[in-house]
């Protein structure tokens, strides 16, 4: 994996995004209840306040758990919820350690049907299944991962030209794109409840 991603709009961040599964991981995890830039910038917060120029789920899974979680609310905090992301960025580490050696990479690595690598991402702690079909989305359209199916098992989200998620942000213009197709979808939510 050494793409160019543009999820963070940062390049430091977006390098690291490009060639760090891990570090792709945690910024989807991240990717809740703050901009998408912020979540994906987080992972380069983390390894820098690591002193490190990567992530590694075998120390960050053996990490106290205190003092990880001040160093994601070191200010500028990586989320708006520092505490509660930094548990939940361990309990990754910790499945992947246990799982997968704790490399990230061998979650879709050699996998060779989509819905069984969506199933292998739901299983992630902190995915669910709208997290895992955007980064099964992301892996198909951004990183050349691309099993058999994969566009049907990403849902919405493996859609050609659409732009729906992180999945489709390639830089400054389809960020906006997205953006406002977020806000559709928040506005016809207020909508249809509005209306119940």
């Amino acid at each position: 994996m050494d793409v160019t991603l543009h999820l963070a709009q940062d390049p430091e961040a977006d390098e690291l995004l490009g060639r760090s599964p891990l570090a792709a991981l945690v910024g989807m995890l991240l990717d809740q209840q703050v901009p998408m830039e912020w979540a994906f910038k987080g992972p380069s917060t983390v390894a820098k306040r690591l002193g490190a120029e990567d992530l590694d789920a075998h120390e960050i899974a053996a990490y106290d758990p205190e003092a990880f979680a001040a160093l994601l609310s070191d200010k500028p905090a990586v989320h708006r919820y520092p505490g509660s992301m930094a548990k939940r960025i361990q309990q990754l580490c910790q499945y992947l350690v246990e799982h997968y050696d704790g490399n990230a990479e061998l979650v879709w690595k050699g996998v060779e049907d989509g819905r069984e690598l969506l199933r292998r991402l739901e299983d992630l702690p902190g995915f669910g299944k709208q997290k895992a079909q955007i980064f099964l989305a992301l892996l198909g359209k951004q990183l050349g991962v691309r099993p058999k199916d994969w566009r049907e098992a990403a849902g919405a989200y493996g859609e050609a030209k659409s732009f729906r998620s992180v999945a489709d942000i390639t830089g400054p213009e389809s960020l906006v794109k997205v953006r406002a197709h977020k806000q559709e979808m928040k506005a016809a939510a207020r909508a249809e409840k509005a209306g119940n």
